[in-house]
């Protein structure tokens, strides 16, 4: 690889993250000029272009570092001035002492650093000023304040979207990896189909790592973020969501997998299997009813009510969730001859239980298996888990 391309990003950082920097940096500066009239202040500028971060939370901690790494590095600088002199290797000896100073104290990487260049600074162009250790330390407070303060007033980001759009693909994939399995036990699928079904069950592995990842980056940008009141609400409920999306991710995985392991026609033809799809089409159509609940909250911005019990929160049962199952699966009795019922006033998807009369002497395992599965995601959409 080109080492030079090392030192350019995939992307641009955003035009207002720019602006919110240099904006930063001039009011630093102006403000250090009238507080602190001793020369150009460089330290100010330095911590307001340190300081402007991605959230406000992150320009805080980045200022707590930069200011306790200045205080230690000037004061370290002072005290050796003051006993050793200011020779070179009483530099040397600064710059060695403040490594060793932050490993001890365990110091950030920001604070580690920002010791022993302090202290370099302040021996080699402020020892002989009066005044100019503390100038110094006043200077990096006022820029970390103004970096942080302009970060916190101009439009502070809200990262909802991208962990909103994650948690939603997750969730539709979620649904289509159970589809999936309708589909193929309803067309007797071959094993180069099921590979493939099992492929692309398992990347929802790498969703759920994507939306942990979006979910954290919008916690972090809602924190100390005054922007964040409605926002903090609709992340809640996206948690919530990603939360039991996980267990049902781990689910159709094992799932997928057994039928995979155990395919073949005399499964596919057994009629416990038959009820099996039908449960688990009607699983795919509430997981993708609670993303559109979710999406349509959202695109709103509706603010919540007290959280709903899982059960009531849950979009009922409908003929779409049937006809996922192909028209080899029977509909549920609760819906067959009745075409003008209201598919969100009927039944709860999950509730009828699946009778096996007869276990498969071939296949009862798998069969157990799916259903034992079926029970774990029923507890996990109704909110049943002990």
């Amino acid at each position: 690889m080109n080492p030079v391309a090392r030192l350019r990003q995939s992307s641009r950082s955003p035009l207002l993250q720019m602006v919110k920097t240099a904006v930063a940096v001039v009011a630093a500066v102006l403000l250090s000029r009238v507080l602190v009239p001793a020369g150009f202040p460089t330290f100010a500028a330095i911590a307001a272009l340190l300081v402007v971060q991605p959230s406000v939370n992150q320009s805080f901690v980045k200022g707590l570092e930069r200011s306790a790494g200045v205080v230690l590095g000037v004061l370290l600088a002072t005290l050796a001035h003051l006993a050793l002199g200011d020779s070179v290797w009483v530099v040397l000896l600064v710059i060695v002492a403040a490594i060793a100073l932050a490993w001890t104290l365990r110091l950030t990487p920001t604070s580690a650093t920002q010791v022993g260049i302090s202290g370099m600074l302040v021996l080699t162009t402020g020892v002989v000023t009066p005044g100019y250790a503390g100038n110094r330390i006043l200077e990096t407070l006022i820029g970390a304040a103004v970096a942080l303060i302009v970060n916190a007033l101009i439009v502070p980001p809200v990262l909802l979207g991208p962990a909103h759009l994650a948690v939603s693909r997750l969730g539709r994939d979620t649904a289509a990896a159970f589809e999936r399995i309708a589909i193929g036990v309803t067309e007797a699928q071959d094993r180069t189909g099921w590979e493939r079904d099992l492929e692309a069950a398992r990347a929802l592995r790498g969703l759920q790592r994507s939306a942990d990842a979006a979910t954290g980056a919008a916690r972090e940008s809602l924190t100390m973020n005054p922007r964040g009141g409605r926002a903090r609400t609709l992340l809640d409920r996206d948690e919530a969501l990603a939360r039991h999306l996980a267990v049902l991710v781990t689910r159709v995985i094992g799932m997928t997998r057994a039928v995979r392991d155990n395919a073949s026609p005399a499964l596919f033809d057994d009629p416990a299997m038959h009820r099996i799809t039908t449960e688990i089409a009607r699983i795919a159509a509430d997981v993708r009813r609670l993303v559109a609940r979710a999406d349509a909250a959202t695109l709103s911005e509706a603010r919540p009510a007290a959280p709903l019990p899982w059960h009531q929160a849950l979009t009922r049962s409908s003929d779409a969730a049937d006809a996922l199952a192909r028209p080899t699966v029977a509909p549920p009795d609760a819906l067959r001859g009745t075409p003008d019922v209201d598919p969100v006033a009927a039944e709860s998807a999950l509730t009828s239980p699946v009778e096996v009369v007869r276990p498969n002497e071939h296949y009862w395992v798998v069969i157990g298996s799916l259903l034992e599965d079926i029970r774990r995601v029923r507890e996990e959409l109704l909110g049943d888990v002990d």
